[in-house]
Order: C-alpha cells, then sequence, then structure tokens
C-alpha cells in the first residue's frame, strides 16, 4: 500500500494588495506618546503594482500644520513563505537605517503584519492591520506592545477614501 502525503504549500497571496492600486484621500490620526494625545492631518496616497504583481509602492503625502511631508512603503510578496513583506522610507530621512519589515499574510479580508525592534533599549513589537476593505475605502492601523503581544497601544490609524483607480 502507497500512502501518499500532501504538502500543503501556502495560498497564493500575490493579489491581496490589489484593492489599494490607485490615488486615496487619507485621514491620519497619530497619538504622540510624551503627550499622548491624538494629532489628525490629511493626506494622499498612491499605490502601484511593481514585479508583475508580487510587489507594491504606496507614496504617501502628509499635509500637517507643520508642513507636507512624504514617505513610501514598498511591499513584497514571498510565495514560498505565503507573506508579504513592508519596508517604510520616511521622507524626512531617506537614507536613515531601514526597520525590519513587517511580515503578515490576509486572512478572512484581514492583513496582519508584525514585526519585533527595539526602542530605548527595550524589545518593542509592532502590528500592522489592514481592515475594513472595499472597492473604495479601507483601514490601516498601527500598534506597539512591550509584553510580547499580550497588550496592544494603537498609535496611528489611516482611513483610506478612493479617489481614482
Amino acid at each position: 500500500m502507497i500512502i501518499r502525503i500532501e504538502s500543503s504549500s501556502p495560498r497564493d497571496g500575490t493579489s491581496d494588495f490589489d484593492f489599494q492600486r490607485g490615488e486615496w484621500r487619507v485621514w491620519h490620526r497619530v497619538k504622540r506618546s510624551s503627550q499622548d494625545a491624538w494629532i489628525e492631518f490629511s493626506g494622499t496616497c498612491r499605490n502601484r503594482s511593481l514585479i508583475d504583481g508580487s510587489a507594491n509602492v504606496e507614496e504617501h503625502t502628509f499635509i500637517q500644520s507643520a508642513g507636507v511631508t512624504h514617505g513610501i512603503d514598498l511591499r513584497a510578496y514571498d510565495s514560498k513563505a505565503g507573506q508579504w513583506a513592508i519596508w517604510w522610507v520616511d521622507g524626512r530621512n531617506p537614507h536613515g537605517t531601514l526597520d525590519p519589515p513587517v511580515k503578515g499574510h490576509f486572512e478572512n479580508g484581514v492583513g496582519t503584519f508584525y514585526s519585533d525592534y527595539i526602542a530605548d533599549g527595550k524589545p518593542m513589537r509592532v502590528r500592522f492591520v489592514w481592515s475594513h476593505i472595499s472597492a473604495n475605502s479601507a483601514r490601516w492601523e498601527q500598534a506597539n506592545s512591550s509584553d510580547e503581544g499580550k497588550t496592544w497601544d494603537t498609535n496611528w490609524t489611516m482611513e483610506f477614501e478612493r479617489t481614482a483607480s
């Protein structure tokens, strides 16, 4: 008797970020930890596909009372791992050291991504969550944890509204 063992390969998540292609108006809420107060501002975002859909770049313009700044997310999909990696480049310090990427995937319409880092000598964890995704809107949120993910402190949210595809 021959027993065949099926290997479960990761699902193909190459199209997970297809919803974001195009142009968006974005409303930001950012918590300033020193004051534990939220600031709000608007911005825009453009997203385009790269490498035949297995990568994309998201370009942000942040419109704040202190002035306009820019940043980009670069995302790449690893089909072997079934995960996306996301890197951030801040236009205020474009040659600064890149943080380790957040990595994760989408499940049931929600994308969750994690990375570990050191802040002020303490180990920290960051989490990005993409949710409430429709053809014309989406929500992103960032949270940090100082207790290995037992509790999370949300410090940035973005509400996306499509302006063009």
